[in-house]
């Protein structure tokens, strides 16, 4: 089997889908979700609590970084053996379902303010995403260590909800 040669052209839109596929989703969520930002700084705030610029800067951040690492995985699909495309394939499928559930927890938690069926949503997530980051280890290290940081910030984060459904 050859290996698909890609133009450059062919990979930078490849690039920019990747990208624009979490950085789209996160920006329709916040327009659903438009004071979100003013009603995290009306909650009782745990220790460490970030000021509420942070989340669109971090979250910019993490979303970039996510379609990085779903292009090397795709690069993956196109250009790898057999067994590796089976691995990149389920770790997009779980990338896929992660994203979606990344995606419904700022509605329930700002919108619907159900703080604990978020932190619920979040745990599954966040076990989703080691999924991810298992899987990805396996065919792509710069996947892996662009998914690191996401992670990071979602524990982070179930500690965020844990506290203000605690304190609120």
């Amino acid at each position: 089997m050859t290996k698909k040669k890609l133009s450059t052209f062919d990979k930078i839109w490849r690039l920019v889908v990747c990208i624009a596929v979490p950085l789209g989703g996160g920006f329709l969520i916040s327009l659903l979700s438009r004071d979100a930002m003013s009603k995290f700084g009306s909650f009782n705030q745990p220790p460490l609590a970030p000021p509420a610029w942070l989340f669109p800067v971090a979250w910019t951040i993490l979303y970039i970084l996510m379609g990085v690492a779903t292009y090397f995985i795709c690069i993956v699909m196109l250009n790898g053996k057999k067994a590796e495309k089976a691995i990149a394939s389920k770790a997009l499928i779980i990338y896929a379902v992660q994203l979606i559930l990344n995606f419904i927890w700022t509605p329930i938690f700002f919108n619907a303010g159900l703080y604990w069926v978020a932190f619920i949503v979040l745990i599954v997530m966040w076990l989703l995403e080691i999924a991810l980051i298992v899987e990805a280890h396996k065919i792509s290290r710069p996947a892996f260590w662009c998914l690191l940081p996401y992670l990071l910030w979602t524990t982070f984060a179930a500690y965020l909800n844990v506290s203000i459904a605690i304190l609120n």
